[in-house]
């Protein structure tokens, strides 16, 4: 060991090789001093094991190749430059050709580099790479001669450019230990036993420098488990803080929840009455309610929501109902106030464009106190609207609010009780990943006399068939609704398909028929007009865009036909299902694939198999990821490099119990307890903790 070793979080210039324009370049792509390059984890690994002999590739197949550059130079074409490369090893050649950035590779790749190139064998006249990745080595770092593991890097835009590459990352990295003692740990050695680890330093030596592909497996699972570790430790944080707000009790249950409970026409569910006791019990405590309440399509959480409502008013609080969209807001008030009126209570619905006089009397009403249940979209959250006594907020379809909008309906209140609630099943390990600073209750359970939705995938040639079913089933007085999304990107929305379609089938297959259109650029009034005309079963069938995702339900719908499904993630497929066999009466949801493909085809036989939506849920999130699962809301929520949500789940468990067990609900006394486990979660997530508790 060197008599003086290098500072773990000291500058990159400090290592040799890494002069002032290569600092500033790893700098920009967010690698600021040792420790960052030490966490910048190889993409993949080369090994005996993943090296194809060229002779070896076949047509349509992914290959790892590893060989010399016997010939390399621009070509040109019909109406540009490419460039080409003649790869060779032992056992023969093959062709790599780039469209792109012919001419930065010509200064690039040159004839007798050492290449790892890594794509899609094709056949063009004959088998060649086109745009193959590729990875510059020395002769040592080549696994069949050498026999190492060589770690390839991620590589991209001023890295490259600048030929920082691979092999530059694995010489600095080899220069940095060859000059670093040994990295102190987080956690003690009781600790790593207990939770089967390897220590930190050895972790990170072997994620660079594998001596096998078992230690690599488990250098993998400790960085693993370090991320999942702190960011558990974030949201475990952060729910503690969250239970040290107070709030008012609400331990009084009045006449007002016995009087919902005596005008329901059915029996809840175990699963909504074990939801229902969690939100009670934590409604009658003295610090905030922080509660998800995640359920199927027709679960059941609107219910659980009414009587949550009526325990805040049973206490003298106001409650306040946010919907993403007005005809869920709408929806929402239709329901609430059928109860209300019956339990004593008084519920408004506030949504933008009310007329002036309406908006005042309303908002004159909800700041005496006079009504107790507010029911709207965001324009709840406008500086006018003041609450006499807020103590309980309901947020619909959470993951549609930003983490502002949310906070700004609750800071009309002195720290009211929140209740977000979701119609997306999300798989428990994500829910705990994505939501762990909140508690968390499932509605995993239909009503005992729902009948299944039966759901099938057909072609267009079988819509005519379809269509005639449609018409048998308004004929014994059932509705149906078909969905349209967007048919071609660049010619047509999915606004002007449905009204193409609207005319189309009401002229022509439906003309015995009513027909309506519902779609989001309608007035309030129109489609509140529409609505009613279908909840009233004016209308036949119902033509619509996706704006029906959520807000509709009629218990009188057993038809839903669904365009060109697969263009659906399975989650929105499901949500659109739910849509029907909402009654007592048998409902199906068509599936019309327009566009066949081998995942489209996977997702569709998902849904025709099952109507759990915990477990379409799951496979939705292995299909997409966990990004385009949540949408852009979570953009910048999680600080993984190489963690995975979707396949760790075993994993997150095990980090949640050790930050759970080392936290002990107390964040303040941390510091003293665990001073390094307490810094790094500063160092990782200290805005993030600062924004809970301000």
């Amino acid at each position: 060991m060197p008599e003086k070793a290098l500072d773990l979080f000291g500058p990159l210039s400090s290592i040799k090789g890494i002069g002032p324009s290569k600092n500033d370049i790893l700098i920009e792509n967010g690698i600021n001093n040792i420790y960052d390059l030490l966490n910048y984890f190889p993409r993949k690994y080369l090994d005996r094991s993943t090296i194809t002999p060229i002779a070896n590739i076949k047509n349509n197949s992914q290959a790892n190749l590893v060989g010399k550059i016997e010939a390399a130079g621009l070509v040109k074409g019909r109406k540009r430059q490419f460039f080409k490369a003649i790869l060779a090893d032992k056992s023969g050649m093959v062709t790599l050709t780039w469209f792109n950035g012919a001419k930065y590779l010509s200064k690039s790749i040159k004839i007798g580099d050492h290449l790892a190139v890594s794509g899609k064998v094709e056949f063009y006249n004959k088998l060649q790479i086109i745009h193959p990745e590729y990875d510059r080595l020395n002769d040592e770092d080549d696994p069949l001669n050498s026999g190492i593991i060589t770690p390839l890097y991620p590589i991209s835009g001023t890295l490259r450019k600048s030929r920082m590459d691979s092999l530059f990352f694995r010489k600095s990295i080899r220069n940095t230990y060859s000059e670093l003692g040994e990295i102190s740990d987080f956690f003690g050695i009781q600790f790593r036993k207990k939770y089967n680890i390897i220590s930190q330093n050895d972790a990170l030596r072997q994620i660079h420098f594998p001596d096998s592909n078992e230690l690599l497996q488990k250098a993998i699972n400790r960085l693993k488990f370090n991320e999942h570790f702190f960011f558990q430790l974030l949201m475990l944080s952060r729910r503690a803080l969250n239970k040290k707000l107070p709030s008012k009790s609400l331990k009084k249950t009045g006449i007002q929840t016995k009087m919902i409970y005596n005008n329901i026409n059915f029996n809840l569910t175990n699963a909504q009455k074990h939801s229902i006791k969690e939100i009670n019990d934590d409604l009658s405590k003295p610090y905030a309610m922080n509660r998800l309440l995640q359920g199927d399509v027709g679960s059941g959480k609107t219910i659980i929501a009414i009587l949550a409502a009526s325990i805040a008013v049973s206490n003298n609080c106001q409650v306040a109902i946010m919907a993403p969209t007005e005809i869920l807001a709408n929806q929402h008030y239709k329901s609430f106030r059928k109860l209300a009126d019956h339990a004593q209570m008084s519920c408004a619905q506030l949504i933008g464009g009310m007329p002036a006089g309406d908006r005042k009397k309303l908002l004159s009403g909800i700041e005496n106190g006079k009504v107790n249940i507010v029911v709207g979209t965001h324009a709840l959250i406008q500086n006018d609207i003041i609450f006499n006594s807020l103590g309980l907020v309901i947020v619909d379809e959470q993951h549609r609010f930003g983490v502002n909008q949310r906070s700004l309906l609750v800071q009309k209140g002195l720290n009211p009780h929140l209740l977000m609630m979701t119609a997306t099943p999300i798989p428990r390990t994500l829910a705990i990943t994505y939501h762990g600073d909140m508690d968390l209750s499932i509605i995993d359970e239909l009503p005992k006399d729902r009948i299944p939705i039966v759901t099938k995938t057909v072609n267009k040639e079988r819509l005519d068939n379809i269509y005639s079913f449609m018409v048998d089933e308004i004929k014994s007085g059932r509705q149906c609704i078909i969905v349209y999304p967007l048919v071609e990107e660049s010619e047509k929305s999915d606004l002007t398909a449905a009204i193409e379609m609207h005319d189309y089938l009401s002229q022509n297959i439906f003309k015995e028929m009513k027909v309506g259109l519902l779609h989001g650029r309608l007035s309030k009034d129109d489609k509140d007009a529409i609505m009613t005309d279908f909840s009233n079963n004016k209308i036949n069938i119902l033509i619509s865009t996706t704006v029906i995702e959520v807000g509709i339900d009629v218990p009188n719908a057993t038809v839903m036909l669904i365009e060109h499904a697969e263009r659906f993630g399975l989650t929105q497929l499901h949500q659109l299902r739910g849509r029907v066999g909402r009654g007592n009466k048998k409902s199906y949801c068509i599936l019309v694939q327009r566009n066949f493909t081998e995942s489209s085809k996977k997702r569709l036989q998902i849904m025709e198999s099952t109507n759990d939506g915990f477990i379409i849920s799951d496979e939705d999130l292995k299909l997409r990821g966990p990004g385009e699962f949540f949408g852009i809301k979570q953009s910048g929520f999680l600080n993984f490099k190489i963690a995975n949500i979707v396949t760790d789940g075993a994993l997150i468990n095990k980090a949640r119990d050790a930050a759970n067990k080392l936290l002990n609900n107390d964040i303040n006394t941390l510091p003293s307890r665990n001073k390094r486990v307490y810094n790094e979660l500063i160092n990782l997530y200290g805005e993030k903790l600062e924004n809970a508790i301000t």
